[in-house]
């Protein structure tokens, strides 16, 4: 089943409004898609395109159902100085209109599982960038949406937390979810994702599988990262 559907024609900014062209892809139900590529190639354009915050904008991005129902988790925390953590998750409750019982006891859960609940109720501006970014993930968790749209979820995890990360991702696509994934680090990408899109100069290179990729690169026993340096 078919949860994000993605044709842009073109997307970009004020300065240029052709950062990135022709891009399109779907993501499945229980589906990891990894989008890969160089510095510079599109792929924050490509996800605020996906997320409906460009201005400049051809195309139609489609979340499947009547609402756009995803999480966004980005590389840099965004968090409030004047809210606890504890909150920051009671205004995500809030804004998704859950039930009371079913976010404490969901929130609780998270809170244990990234090592958080000891600093439930401190303001998280105080925190290490590793600390942060696991907030962001909890949110991401916390209302169980159809898609996540994750941006270099490793950046300042440690190991403990990124194998969190991982067995969550792993549990929500087993519900149902599917996962659209920017990152860097292709070796975990290569264990982890079912597909790949990568971008060089704002346009799809190749899509498809790793043995797809392999045959678009013409080698048969190459990792991810040497088709990425041969594609790019």
């Amino acid at each position: 089943m078919v949860l994000l559907r993605v044709d842009i024609d073109r997307a970009g900014y004020d300065e240029r409004k052709d950062v990135i062209r022709d891009i399109r892809f779907t993501i499945e139900s229980g589906e990891l898609v990894g989008l890969i590529g160089p510095n510079g190639a599109g792929k924050s354009t490509t996800i605020k395109a996906v997320l409906g915050l460009l201005r400049d904008f051809a195309g139609e991005v489609h979340f499947v159902g009547s609402q756009r129902n995803y999480a966004y988790i980005p590389e840099q925390p965004i968090l409030y100085d004047t809210l606890t953590l504890w909150e920051h998750l009671e205004l995500a409750a809030a804004a998704y209109d859950m039930d009371r019982t079913a976010f404490a006891e969901k929130a609780e859960h998270l809170l244990a599982r990234f090592r958080l609940s000891d600093v439930r109720h401190h303001y998280p501006s105080g925190f290490s960038k590793g600390m942060q970014q696991k907030i962001m993930l909890v949110l991401g968790f916390l209302t169980e949406p159809d898609v996540y749209v994750v941006d270099e979820p490793f950046v300042g995890l440690d190991p403990r937390a990124t194998r969190e990360f991982l067995d969550m991702l792993a549990e929500e696509r087993r519900r149902g979810a599917g996962v659209l994934m920017s990152t860097h680090v292709l070796d975990t990408a290569e264990r982890i994702c079912d597909r790949f899109l990568l971008i060089e100069g704002g346009k799809m290179v190749a899509e498809g599988n790793l043995e797809q990729i392999r045959q678009r690169c013409g080698m048969p026993e190459a990792t991810l990262f040497d088709c990425f340096h041969y594609l790019t």
